[in-house]
């Protein structure tokens, strides 16, 4: 479990494909201030996404990616010099600043514009309609595992400039210090983020949807079944 506020940004130093993950393994250097309680097995956030240290030592650690996670996350798009968002998984003593994250990334998002609101930048993303049920306005989600508020939510026209085929859209804003500790501030129109929808969002929307889609003896079924039945007893019909 994550917070969704970013300790320290490192740098990809080498990355290797490897048969022990049928993926690839990162080194990430620049890393000493997280790194002085690492042990091995550790969860460390990298851009959002929970991943396994499997080795370290006083300035870097390494990673395992695997195909699922190079699927789901745009950290298959990264390389030598790559700047990453870095957290540590959260200590049960510790102050619980952002929000729920748990390092399992849903999918990506494209950034459609950045524009300047006075010293802070307001982004506006593209995002698979699937994913867009558990957003709220000033909601939690986490990109590139930064712990943001959403500003503003739609799902444009046919024919409007952000508009795309399956896709609505979200905005979100930065502060100049989110800006400067981040990988999000460095990114332009048209690159990704990796995206995780609030936690308690996709909670709900998984209990509300197993109630109206349980089908033939579902919840919702048999809630129907006791309003009817209370309706035509108060009428004195059963």
């Amino acid at each position: 479990m994550f917070t969704g506020l970013v300790e320290h940004v490192g740098v990809i130093s080498d990355v290797k494909p490897t048969t022990e993950f049928a993926g690839y393994s990162f080194t990430i250097s620049d890393s000493h201030s997280i790194l002085d309680d690492c042990h091995l097995g550790d969860s460390i956030a990298v851009n959002g996404c929970c991943l396994t240290v499997t080795a370290f030592d006083k300035d870097s650690f390494t990673v395992g990616l695997a195909n699922e996670t190079l699927d789901r996350t745009d950290l298959g798009n990264l390389k030598v010099g790559s700047k990453v968002n870095l957290e540590r998984a959260m200590a049960g003593h510790g102050r619980f600043g952002g929000h729920f994250v748990q390092g399992h990334v849903d999918t990506t998002a494209t950034i459609l514009s950045i524009t300047p609101d006075g010293d802070s930048l307001r982004y506006l993303f593209s995002l698979p309609l699937e994913y867009f049920t558990p957003l709220i306005p000033k909601g939690y989600v986490a990109l590139d595992g930064t712990s943001l508020t959403l500003t503003s939510l739609a799902v444009p026209n046919p024919g409007s400039a952000d508009y795309r085929e399956g896709h609505g859209t979200f905005g979100v804003m930065l502060i100049a210090h989110t800006q400067s500790r981040t990988v999000v501030g460095l990114k332009k129109v048209g690159e990704s983020v990796n995206v995780e929808v609030d936690v308690v969002g996709k909670g709900v929307e998984s209990i509300v949807r197993n109630v109206l889609e349980g089908g033939e003896g579902g919840a919702m079924e048999a809630m129907i079944e006791r309003a009817v039945e209370r309706v035509l007893a108060k009428k004195g019909l059963i």
